[in-house]
This record gives C-alpha cells, sequence and structure tokens, in this order.
C-alpha cells in the first residue's frame, strides 16, 4: 500500500511548469462558440446528424436540421470538434475513433447518461490538441485554486502574451471565453438560474465553486462521477502523449505537469493513489511503486491500449 500524502496544496507547485508546447502545434482559439456554452443534447445531435451528413453544418438548412439558430449550429460545430467528436481535417466532419467510441450506435454512452462521460469529455476537451485554449490555459496555468473572474481574464492576458507573442487577441474574445467557462462549470444558485445556465452538463462537475460575490474556487479532490476508470485512463493516455517513452511515470508529474489529469481534474495525491490502487485490482498490468522515495505509476503494456480496455471494461460494467 503506498501511503498517502497531504491534499493539493492552495497553490500549485511551478516546478513543471513550462511553456504550453501543447497549444503551440495549432494556432490558439478562442471565442469560436458564439458565447454558447454546450447544452444537453449538443454533442449528441451534432455527433448524428454529421454521421448521417458530413457537411450537415455548411448547409443553408442546417438550423432546421438541427433546430436550432444559426450562431448555435456554428457553437455545436465548435463543440463537437473541440471535445474530438468530430474532425473535419478532410474538409467535410466525420466522427473521431474517440467520438464512435462514446456516441457511436451500441457503444460505450450513445445518449450521456453516464455522469463519467462528461469527465471523459472534459478530459478530451483539454488534452493536446486542444481547440479551447481560454480552457488549457485556465485549467493549467492557473496555480491559486482561488480566484475573480477578473484573476482569470488577467490570466489569460499574460498567458496569451507569454505563449502567443505573435498573435493579436482581442480582450473582448478572451471576456467571452471567462464568461463562457463559468457559465460551463458552475452551478447556479436557484434564485439565479436562467433560460442560458438551465442547461449545461457540465455544471454537474463541481469543478469551479461559487465561494461569493465574484470569487470562485476550483474543487480539489474527489467529485461526483469521477471514477477511477476515468481517472487511471487519462493518466495512460498522458503518459503515451510524452515525448519520452517509458513504462513508468511519477506521481508528481500527473498531479502537476502541465496537461496532466492532476490539473485538468484537480486531483489531490490521495484520489489518484486510490484510483490506481482500485484499477489495478482488475488490470495487474498497472501498478504504484517507490523507488528511492520517489512514487510511481508503472504499466507493463501500451498505454493508449491500456486505457481503451479499461474503458471499455469500465462501460461493459456500467450498461449491464
Amino acid at each position: 500500500m503506498i501511503p498517502t500524502l497531504e491534499n493539493t496544496p492552495a497553490t500549485i507547485p511551478s516546478t513543471l511548469h513550462r511553456p504550453m508546447d501543447s497549444l503551440k502545434k495549432i494556432p490558439p482559439v478562442f471565442a469560436r462558440h458564439e458565447t454558447f456554452h454546450p447544452r444537453f443534447g449538443w454533442l449528441k445531435k451534432g455527433f448524428d446528424k454529421a454521421c448521417e451528413d458530413p457537411q450537415i453544418f455548411s448547409r443553408d438548412d442546417a438550423p432546421v436540421t438541427l433546430g436550432v439558430g444559426k450562431n448555435m449550429v456554428k457553437a455545436i460545430r465548435y463543440w463537437c470538434k473541440a471535445y474530438k467528436i468530430l474532425d473535419d481535417a478532410t474538409g467535410v466532419f466525420l466522427p473521431t475513433p474517440f467520438g464512435e467510441a462514446l456516441l457511436g450506435k451500441d457503444k460505450w454512452d450513445p445518449f450521456l447518461e453516464d455522469s463519467g462521460s462528461l469527465w471523459l469529455l472534459h478530459w478530451n476537451l483539454l488534452k493536446p490538441p486542444s481547440y479551447a485554449t481560454a480552457w488549457h490555459l485556465i485549467f493549467n496555468g492557473s496555480r491559486q485554486m482561488e480566484f475573480t473572474q477578473p484573476d482569470l481574464l488577467q490570466m489569460l492576458n499574460e498567458g496569451v502574451q507569454k505563449d502567443f507573442p505573435d498573435h493579436k487577441i482581442n480582450e473582448s474574445s478572451l471576456n467571452k471565453d471567462v464568461n463562457c467557462l463559468l457559465r460551463m462549470y458552475v452551478r447556479q444558485s436557484p434564485n439565479k438560474m436562467s433560460e442560458e445556465t438551465l442547461d449545461c452538463p457540465f455544471a454537474e462537475l463541481s469543478l469551479i465553486l461559487h465561494t461569493g460575490g465574484n470569487h470562485y474556487a476550483f474543487h480539489s479532490g474527489q467529485k461526483p462521477g469521477l471514477l477511477p476508470e476515468i481517472i487511471v485512463a487519462a493518466c495512460l493516455e498522458f503518459a503515451a502523449n510524452q515525448e519520452e517513452q517509458t513504462r513508468t511515470i511519477s506521481i508528481f508529474r500527473l498531479l502537476y505537469e502541465i496537461g496532466s489529469p492532476g490539473l485538468v481534474f484537480k486531483l489531490t495525491e490521495s484520489v489518484l493513489y486510490h484510483a490506481i490502487e482500485q484499477v489495478s485490482k482488475k488490470f495487474t498490468s498497472i501498478a504504484l511503486s517507490d523507488t528511492a522515495g520517489l512514487i510511481q505509476f508503472s504499466f507493463a503494456e501500451n498505454p493508449e491500449t491500456l486505457a481503451n480496455d479499461i474503458l471499455e471494461s469500465y462501460y461493459h460494467i456500467r450498461r449491464n
């Protein structure tokens, strides 16, 4: 049994905070959501309609077919690409392997009824290449667990200047992203709910808490629906994306490196340890080890294949 350490500190260690290379592989993407956060049913609807007609989003009758306004068509198109369930590399929108595995007929969770699927989508939104640059910068670049809305805007401005010095990004675009992100993840109090805040599924994740006034905080630790299999699959995908391919990765990197599950999910050490220990009871090719005081996550198989096997098993059990 690996001993659990203390919870995530109030400020995230800066040791592994380096330029966000994963973002530099594609141009920065800001405010493509037309101010609309993803609503219940949008991802499923966009995926299904694109499977029927890969050119759906460029059709004049797309608003009628999708049953939404013209700007909402653009938002659905954006979110389907950002969550990596559809890809337009060929000029038309086609299902990605992840999109087909999650939302395809008789696949993992075609109607997004499992709360674990929302966590999986959140992970896919932020993992490279990320088409939601503000989301990536905020979840990975903010060392403070508590913040205000102006704090997020300032952090975005600093992040853009640092990581994209050759790009001129309007502050209005950054402000739209901050507003959209908070509407997505912050549960609204009953007396403040409106039509546009009632139907965002990602508020169920409880990732960002409203602590009063204009103050917010990342919710650290265990959260509803964030089950061990989702965490471990994300760890394996993160390990597979490293330049140096080994069969081990340190717990510290999984918690604090740019793009890590620890930052994306706001995990504590104890939650991460528990997840790995639970999944290792069924998948013996993964384990925790302590070498000279350095706690490592080890895996004896291809990490991407193993991640897929863990998710297949997870959804099979949930369906039956």
